[in-house]
């Protein structure tokens, strides 16, 4: 990388995401040529991957961040707290390591379609810049629902996006943050908990020198679209109301939620929806849904089954667990999965019908004697 580097931008993906990576890094270095791009990687690479042939300047894997028991602690998290949690860890690797003054997080699957030299400059002013979810309070029963609650959820600033400094109060938000992603990058909303993002509701207070960008370019996606009205003028400059559109964050594109939301939102909003379609060629046209990118290394045990989500939860809550088991993906004898196993098919078959049920039972009985 080159000597100097003023700002350094980076997205966290397993290998499904690296199609929209792809789209996020050329639709920057459009604008950025100079910015220095990370790819940020909790897999294996996919078969064939060449860096040299990608958009990105450099990789980092999950194995060179400074985490102690990697196995025991990737375990504990599925495969969404895993890609949150370690962007703190990232943000502080980056700032200790590279010659960098700021850095600039975006989620894979985000795509800029505006210079982001604005945030440069407020980097110059502020140390740490976060985007509100919403900046319109809504006024349907429904949209309070889909929206202003849902942010109560989740947290108020998407962490889709985020920008620091890697000295004064930026760099003590980001071994902040870092280390509570560490301890509790979890979703468990019952709790409190939601990956990376209910963290950071506690920044503005504290930190001092926090910037909250209210432009409505930036960060437009669904739980706002209703609010930023989405134009595309003759010259292909995108607008979101009277202001550029920075950057358009594609939540919930797969599982088809994002669409749906959109139809709801903003159906008569014809240039969001040309927006969402080209995008969805953009993918395709990066290789989205190929099998090459399928399989999460961390989603099985080494002998190739699923790992249950109750599975982890039990492991990372339990102390003892991970002191006996410190490699927990290991089949070998003993091992934490046949710890953990669940009763015999031939057991669980017994309880299902009426009849076995009370020779089940009469047997639970005996035993207690």
């Amino acid at each position: 990388m080159p000597k100097e580097v003023i700002m350094i931008v980076f997205t966290s993906v397993t290998k499904s995401y690296i199609p929209k990576a792809r789209v996020l890094a050329k639709s920057l270095k459009k604008y950025h040529p100079d910015w220095f791009f990370i790819l940020l990687l909790s897999d294996t690479p996919p078969l064939h991957f060449d860096l040299s042939q990608e958009p990105f300047d450099e990789l980092i894997t999950i194995e060179q961040l400074p985490v102690e028991n990697l196995k025991s602690w990737v375990f504990g998290l599925s495969i969404v707290e895993l890609c949150t949690a370690v962007k703190g860890l990232a943000a502080v690797f980056i700032a200790k390591n590279y010659p960098c003054d700021k850095i600039l997080y975006l989620d894979p699957d985000i795509k800029v379609f505006n210079s982001l030299q604005p945030i440069e400059e407020m980097l110059d002013r502020y140390d740490i810049l976060l985007t509100p979810h919403m900046l319109d309070s809504e006024s349907s029963y429904q949209a309070i629902i889909d929206n202003e609650i849902s942010v109560l959820k989740h947290g108020v600033y998407n962490l889709g996006f985020f920008a620091a400094r890697t000295d004064r109060q930026g760099l003590q938000f980001i071994n902040w943050w870092s280390n509570r992603l560490y301890l509790f990058c979890h979703d468990d909303i019952p709790n409190g908990l939601f990956t990376d993002q209910r963290w950071c509701d506690l920044a503005p207070a504290f930190f001092s020198n926090l910037h909250i960008i209210r432009d409505i370019g930036y960060n437009v996606a669904t739980w706002n679209i209703a609010h930023r009205n989405i134009s595309i003028r003759p010259d292909k400059t995108h607008y979101a109301g009277d202001n550029l559109l920075r950057f358009y964050h594609f939540t919930g594109y797969d599982h088809g939620g994002g669409k749906i939301m959109l139809q709801t939102y903003a159906a008569s909003n014809k240039d969001a929806l040309t927006v969402w379609d080209e995008y969805g060629n953009d993918l395709v046209n990066e290789g989205h849904g190929s099998p090459e990118f399928n399989h999460w290394h961390y989603a099985h045990y080494e002998n190739g089954e699923t790992i249950p989500k109750q599975a982890r939860i039990q492991y990372r809550s339990n102390t003892h667990l991970k002191v006996s088991y410190p490699d927990p993906f290991s089949v070998n004898s003993p091992s934490y999965k046949s710890h953990n196993e669940p009763q015999s098919t031939l057991v669980k078959l017994m309880a299902k019908t009426k009849f076995t049920r009370k020779i089940y039972g009469s047997i639970k009985k005996r035993i207690k004697k």
